[in-house]
């Protein structure tokens, strides 16, 4: 067993990476924030048709570094279609957090994918790029109206060892359609939507993994051997104790699981749309904000609404990968919330009473839901929102 022998936080950041990304918020957070400032993404009064009663979106985000885990698979296995769960979620992570503020029809959506040539041949660029193709089809057949744009493949070798896939997303919507987070306020209840198993628009079981703490997840739980034979699958420049210091191989069997290690680390971010749609087309007036579980984890939340402490007090179990990555890492409970979604991946803050409709609803789609918590209000002098999880006997403040 791996356990860290300083604080988890100091170990994500030895990897090059910030779970709370503060050092960014510092920044944007003084930009101008759009036409809605509270909202899940930045939104603008329309400039493509001049209607004012129209606002732009255009979002981008990508698969991370969970493209790595992919070139791994396809090193070990010689599958390149592994790339195709790669393009799902480049688009999912886009497309969920537009779902945010009340999008999920009439969006086009381009993808970039920087690669090294000699590493990302051919075979696996042409299931990158189907891949895409193939998801924008299954989306559709859904109901959800999304346009491909087409996209860029850059070689740039000297960047990227193996290969970054990143997607941008634009839309043109009505402004009174748009969800807006500034709206979420003390006294609703929180109805997360779980982010494991099988829905009835997914192929495979999903292990809940998303596409958010990848870097940590995978160096956590992947072996030496992987640091000794793909060099170019991490910085040179990273203490070589953060690299590849867990006990197990792609192929290996996931505890208390049926997925084996790499199936369930590359589990192709799932969609909520479909269910999303379905619930505000029904219960739209009950609703006060939809956040995306993504970076941040469950304290992604502290960011919307205005004087509110957020009391999350009934999350599910974390599934068996987040349990495992934190067995052998021995990553603190407050890290884990921070980093990782640990069972739910999308919130939907709606009146108490709209709260069951809401979970049928999931469940029709055989995604499991329950109230995880509530809100209420802000007990900080300085007024700024804050998050407390109540997890069996743990107790964890944020903010």
């Amino acid at each position: 067993m791996n356990m860290a022998n300083n604080d988890s936080n100091n170990r994500y950041n030895q990897r090059g990476v910030s779970s709370s990304k503060e050092e960014v918020h510092r920044v944007v957070d003084k930009l101008d924030r759009g036409c809605f400032p509270g909202a899940f993404c930045k939104i603008t009064n329309d400039s493509l048709t001049g209607n004012e009663n129209l606002c732009n979106v255009i979002h981008s985000d990508g698969a991370g570094t969970k493209s790595i885990l992919a070139y791994l698979w396809y090193k070990e296995t010689g599958d390149p279609s592994v790339f195709r769960g790669i393009a799902q979620d480049s688009i999912v992570m886009n497309l969920d957090d537009l779902a945010c503020v009340g999008i999920w029809d009439k969006i086009t959506i381009s993808s970039t994918v920087n690669r090294n040539a000699r590493n990302f041949p051919a075979e696996a660029l042409a299931h990158l790029i189907e891949g895409t193709e193939e998801f924008i089809q299954t989306l559709r057949d859904f109901g959800v109206e999304i346009t491909s744009g087409g996209g860029e493949t850059a070689d740039v070798g000297d960047l990227t060892g193996t290969v970054a896939v990143d997607s941008c997303a634009v839309a043109i919507a009505p402004k009174d359609e748009i969800v807006d987070n500034a709206k979420i306020c003390p006294g609703l209840s929180i109805v997360g939507l779980s982010s494991s198993g099988q829905s009835t628009y997914e192929k495979l079981e999903n292990s809940g993994i998303g596409s958010n703490g990848l870097t940590s997840a995978r160096h956590e739980m992947l072996s030496p051997y992987y640091r000794e034979n793909f060099p170019e699958t991490y910085d040179s420049l990273t203490k070589k104790e953060f690299l590849y210091c867990g006990p197990y191989r792609m192929k290996d069997a996931l505890p208390k699981s049926s997925l084996l290690v790499g199936e369930a680390l590359l589990s192709p971010t799932r969609t909520y749309i479909p269910i999303v749609k379905h619930i505000m087309s029904e219960r739209r007036e009950s609703i006060y904000g939809l956040v995306h579980c993504s970076g941040g984890g469950q304290t992604k939340c502290m960011r919307f609404g205005t004087h509110v402490h957020h009391i999350k007090d009934n999350l599910f179990t974390p599934p068996s990968l987040f349990q495992e990555i934190q067995r052998v890492s021995g990553t603190s409970d407050k890290e884990m919330h921070q980093v990782y979604n640990m069972g739910h991946r999308f919130e939907i803050y709606c009146k108490p009473e709209a709260a069951e409709d809401i979970i049928s609803i999931s469940k029709s789609y055989n995604i499991d839901a329950q109230i995880i918590g509530r809100t209420e209000e802000n007990s900080k002098e300085s007024g700024k929102n804050h998050l407390s999880i109540k997890t069996g006997n743990i107790q964890l403040k944020y903010g």
